[in-house]
């Protein structure tokens, strides 16, 4: 289903590869202008150098409040508003039982995965309504729902991420801004390069569908979410896991 972006500005966040990547690559194909923030500032520049000006690359620890305002300013200077957001950007963090997890970790984990979403919307909210509206979509995971021995601080925050878009979403629907999340399943990108064949099947066998799920296929979703065909649809966690949840 395609979505027409046309004078549109969106800005993702994780921008450089993966998830982010795609998502950007999708919104540019469908007419948006973007601000495509990654901590990797290289690797937001060579997205954006390959889609044209229509957009934006910008080093951004979303970690850091100031960093993240700085975000949001510098889309709204550049491209004259703020109408979509894509809220992406996350860290694995250790494989450790919750009892032997570093606090500095813990923290870590939280202050990308939790505390940045938040610093994002904080930023975020204001410009949309300013422009009259739009939409924001905040990735989650399967494990905003479901468990996973060893990532504690993960699953902690990717369960308040939808507790918290939800609550954005109750507060911001009248006003003409929507707000979902995504759930992703375990996803082919650049992170699981390198592991070794026996446990990537065994990542693979989680899943219904018999096989990973790619970032366009997380992209279409989250486009469609950002959209106007999206438009009764606001506070809502949407799975694109291969059947993972429904086991």
């Amino acid at each position: 289903m395609q979505q027409d972006f046309q004078g549109r500005i969106a800005l993702v966040t994780g921008a450089a590869s993966g998830i982010g990547e795609a998502v950007v690559r999708q919104l540019a194909a469908r007419g948006a202008q973007v601000l495509a923030a990654d901590i990797d500032g290289d690797a937001a520049t060579a997205v954006a150098m390959s889609l044209g000006d229509r957009v934006m690359p910008l080093r951004v620890d979303v970690s850091d409040p100031d960093a993240v305002r700085h975000m949001v300013q510098a889309c709204v200077e550049r491209f004259g508003a703020l109408h979509l957001a894509v809220n992406n950007a996350g860290i694995g963090g250790a494989s450790l039982q919750t009892a032997d997890y570093p606090l500095e970790e813990w923290h870590r984990v939280l202050g990308v995965n939790l505390h940045g979403v938040f610093y994002a919307m904080k930023y975020e909210v204001p410009a949309i309504l300013a422009a009259g509206g739009g939409a924001i979509v905040n990735m989650a995971s399967i494990l905003g729902s479901n468990g996973w021995a060893g990532s504690a601080a993960y699953v902690a925050a990717k369960h308040a991420l939808v507790g918290m878009t939800k609550s954005a979403a109750l507060e911001y629907s009248a006003q003409g801004l929507r707000v979902n999340a995504v759930g992703p399943g375990f996803i082919d990108t650049p992170l699981l390069q390198g592991m070794d064949a026996q446990a990537y099947a065994g990542l693979v066998a989680l899943h219904p569908a018999g096989r990973l799920g790619t970032a366009d296929e997380v992209a279409e979703l989250t486009c469609f979410l950002l959209s106007d065909k999206a438009s009764f649809i606001t506070g809502s966690y949407h799975l694109v896991d291969g059947g993972y949840s429904a086991r």
